[in-house]
C-alpha cells in the first residue's frame, strides 16, 4: 500500500491523543507510554483512535478480542488497493463513484472492518457475518450507533454453513470482495500450548474468547475451505481474501491455489512498528492482474512462490522522449490489436485476442484474405490487456525507461512474448 495513506505508518502518538482524547488519558503512564498488558487500556485506545480518526463510536466488550487499529487498517488499505488497481477502467488507482460491496467473515464483536472500509470509501456498503450471538448482537448494536444499518448488514450464520453462501443467505449475485481474520489456533490444547511456550508474556492483553481463536484445523483448514468454495463461486466474486497469523501458513496455502491451478493472486504482510507481524493473501478466477507492488508486498516467503510480476521494464538510450514515443506507438498500431495512445502522457492501452507479433502471425496479417477485422477485438475476451508507459529514467538523463504493466490475462508466457518483441523493436534488434 502507498505509506502516505497510512496514518499510523509513524506509530501512535499517545501524547497527543491524550489531549484529544480524555477518556483515553487516565491510561497513559508519566512517562508517555501505555501499559498494553492492561486490557482497559487496550480497548481505550482503540476507541478513542476510532472516534478522533474516523468519527466511530464504539464500545468493545470486555470479553471479546479487541481488534487494533493500525494493523485492521492495514488490510482495509490493501483491499484498496487491490480494487483499485484490477478495476474495469484500467486506472490503477481509485475510482469515487465505483460501487463496491464486500463480504466480512467473522465480523468480531464490532465489525470493526466495515466501520473502517464504509468511513473512508462513500460507495463501499458490506454483508458481516458471525457465529457468535453476542458478535452479532454488539456489531448490530455499533453499525446503528454509527447510522450505517443502509450499508452494513449483519447476518448470525452457523459454522456448517457455507462461508459465501451468495444467494441462499446474501441475497447477493456477486461480491467485489471477501475478508476473513479466521482464528490461528486448531484446539483449545494449541492456543494454551502456544501461551505456555512464550518466554514472557504477550506484549499486548488478549482478551478473546475461544470461540475467536479457535477452529478445527485451524487457519489453514479454514482457508482451505474458503478455497474450495471459491472454485464453485469462480468469478462471482472478484477477490477472495484473508488475514494470516502464521507465517508457516502462507506457503501451504499458496501451493493449494497452484495446484488449483490459480495463476491470479497476491500476498502481503502487515507490519506495525516492531511488535506485530501480519499476513494475507487475495486469489481471484478473473484475469485482471493487480500492480506489482500490492501482488508481491512481501519478502517473508520463497521468491518461487510469489505472483508473476505484472510489470516489465526496460531502459533504452534515447536523444528525444518523444522520438521513443512515436516509436512505440508506431510499433504497436502496425500490430492487430486495439490500441490507444495518449501522446500528451506518454502512454497507451491496448488488449490483444492472441499472438499477433510473431512471424508467423504478421505473414498472416500480410494477407487480406486472412486478415481479420480489428472491429473484432473485445477488450473483454481479450487474451492480454497492457498498458506501455514512456518516461525519462530518474539516474541517467540520456536514457529512458519503458514500462509494460500487465493488466489483463491468465497466460504468463504471452506476457513475456509481448514485453520481449516491444523490446527487441524499441532497440531496433
Amino acid at each position: 500500500m502507498r505509506a502516505s495513506r497510512n496514518i499510523y505508518k509513524d506509530e501512535v502518538d499517545f501524547s497527543a491523543l491524550a489531549l484529544q482524547s480524555p477518556a483515553f488519558a487516565k491510561h497513559l503512564k508519566a512517562n508517555g507510554q501505555l501499559d498494553f498488558s492492561d486490557p482497559d487500556a487496550v480497548r481505550q485506545l482503540t476507541t478513542s483512535l476510532l472516534q478522533r480518526d474516523f468519527d466511530l463510536t464504539v464500545e468493545i466488550p470486555g470479553n471479546r478480542l479487541c481488534p487494533p487499529v493500525p494493523n485492521r487498517l492495514n488490510y482495509i488499505l490493501w483491499l484498496q488497493d487491490l480494487l483499485d488497481t484490477t478495476g474495469d477502467q484500467y486506472q490503477d488507482d481509485y475510482d469515487p463513484d465505483r460501487e463496491v460491496v464486500g463480504l466480512d467473515i467473522g465480523t468480531g464483536c464490532c465489525s470493526i472492518y466495515p466501520l473502517l472500509g464504509c468511513s473512508m470509501r462513500p460507495h463501499w456498503s458490506f454483508v458481516a457475518t458471525d457465529i457468535d450471538d453476542d458478535n452479532i448482537r454488539t456489531s448490530r448494536e455499533t453499525v446503528s450507533a454509527n447510522k450505517l444499518d443502509s450499508r452494513v448488514k449483519i447476518i448470525k450464520t452457523d459454522p456448517k454453513d457455507d462461508l459465501f453462501a451468495l444467494d441462499s443467505m446474501l441475497k447477493l449475485d456477486r461480491l467485489d470482495f471477501t475478508m476473513c481474520n479466521p482464528p490461528f489456533y486448531s484446539s483449545r490444547d494449541e492456543l494454551l500450548a502456544s501461551a505456555e511456550a512464550k518466554e514472557r508474556p504477550p506484549f499486548t492483553a488478549c482478551t478473546g474468547s475461544e470461540i475467536e481463536m479457535v477452529t478445527s484445523g485451524g487457519e489453514i483448514a479454514f482457508i482451505t475451505r474458503m478455497i474450495e468454495e471459491s472454485l464453485r463461486l469462480r468469478d462471482k466474486v472478484h477477490w477472495y481474501t484473508s488475514m494470516l497469523g502464521k507465517l508457516s501458513s502462507v506457503s501451504v496455502l499458496i501451493e493449494k491455489l497452484l495446484e488449483h491451478k490459480n495463476n491470479n493472486y497476491a500476498v502481503t504482510e502487515f507490519v506495525q512498528g516492531n511488535k506485530t507481524r501480519r499476513w494475507a493473501i487475495a486469489w481471484s478466477w478473473s484475469d485482471l492482474r493487480p500492480t506489482v507492488t500490492i501482488a508481491r508486498a512481501t519478502t517473508a516467503i520463497p521468491k518461487h512462490l510469489l505472483p508473476f510480476p505484472s510489470e516489465y521494464i526496460f531502459t533504452t538510450p534515447t536523444d528525444s522522449l518523444d522520438d521513443l514515443s512515436a516509436k512505440v506507438d508506431a510499433e504497436l498500431s502496425s500490430l492487430h490489436i486495439q490500441w490507444l495512445w495518449r501522446k500528451n502522457l506518454s502512454t497507451g492501452v491496448g488488449f490483444a485476442m492472441q499472438n499477433v507479433w510473431s512471424r508467423q502471425a504478421r505473414r498472416k496479417m500480410q494477407n487480406p484474405a486472412t486478415r481479420p477485422d480489428k472491429a473484432e477485438i473485445d477488450e473483454t475476451k481479450a487474451e492480454l490487456g497492457f498498458k506501455v508507459q514512456v518516461r525519462k529514467d530518474p539516474i541517467e538523463e540520456t536514457d529512458a525507461r519503458v514500462v509494460i504493466r500487465w493488466l489483463k490475462g491468465t497466460d504468463t508466457v504471452l506476457f513475456e512474448s509481448f514485453c520481449g518483441m516491444l523490446k527487441r523493436k524499441v532497440e531496433g534488434k
